[in-house]
């Protein structure tokens, strides 16, 4: 009976937590997402299918977009619940891009910086077009594919890194001790960002939920690892139409693992960040 004079929710008043302040999210306020520790200005808020949300933009001109609900942020170390300002027309967005990004209606495709993305081969620069390709068209990002990266060092060199003209490379099983670790090494420098994420194949990167297997297998050292991906899957092995199943599996960032997600993100910033 004593637990009654809690009302519905039975955790003792001492005990609850003090609701957050509402904050109006007026542009330029400046905020940090809580569970992400990311810090910027407001840019703006938009009304999507999810509901309400705020775009920020930090110093370095990077814009990320996060949901507007309680203890989602904080000010000046205090955490608040970002509200849509008060007479402020909020706007509604059209759509996302496959990587998350607003969509821009009828944008056209910028002319080409000379900053590029490589990445090691056709199925990496496939999938980053899947996901990133809106985004890169509106950046003039150009990603072209290396087939492996043993002659690395001499194409950065053949492609004279500098002011304005930035490379950023995307390897695969970039892992420390490795032969791609001592090669991205040799060559990365101001110009130059080498970044890669842990699996042998970009294949890997698709969440095995997507393609709907269980998870990926295990393939013994020196076997195709490829070809045996599609034996032990019950697939024929034919790399060709294995990639192209994989690949249409592919909607979304959300199909892809974290690992590639973020250094994708971190190349495109690269590239497009003015000296």
């Amino acid at each position: 009976m004593h637990s009654r004079s809690y009302g519905p929710d039975l955790t003792p008043p001492w005990k609850r937590q003090a609701p957050a302040p509402d904050v109006p999210a007026e542009r330029d306020l400046v905020v940090e997402e809580a569970a992400t520790g990311f810090c910027g200005a407001v840019v703006r808020c938009e009304k999507t299918a999810e509901g309400l949300t705020v775009t920020l933009e930090d110093r370095f001109g990077k814009h990320r977009v996060f949901p507007m609900g309680p203890r989602g942020f904080l000010l000046e170390g205090q955490v608040v619940t970002l509200v849509r300002p008060a007479g402020a027309v909020t706007v509604k967005a059209s759509g996302r891009t496959a990587s998350g990004s607003v969509a821009v209606p009828g944008a056209r495709a910028r002319v080409a910086r000379e900053s590029r993305i490589y990445v090691e081969g056709r199925h990496d620069a496939e999938l980053v077009e899947r996901v990133w390709g809106d985004d890169l068209r509106i950046e003039g990002v150009v990603v072209e594919y290396l087939e492996g990266i043993d002659d690395l060092p001499a194409i950065v060199a053949d492609f004279s890194p500098g002011p304005g003209r930035r490379l950023g490379v995307l390897v695969d099983h970039l892992l420390p001790g490795t032969k791609e670790h001592r090669i991205a090494a040799r060559v990365t420098g101001t110009s130059v960002l080498v970044v890669g994420h842990p699996y042998i194949d970009v294949w890997e990167a698709v969440k095995p939920g997507s393609v709907g297997i269980p998870g990926w297998p295990q393939v013994p050292r020196g076997e195709s690892w490829k070809e045996g991906v599609c034996r032990r899957l019950g697939w024929p092995v034919d790399t060709p139409a294995a990639w192209k199943r994989i690949l249409a599996s592919v909607n979304s960032y959300r199909d892809l693992d974290p690992a590639l997600l973020g250094r994708v993100e971190e190349l495109i910033d690269f590239v497009t960040l003015a000296d």
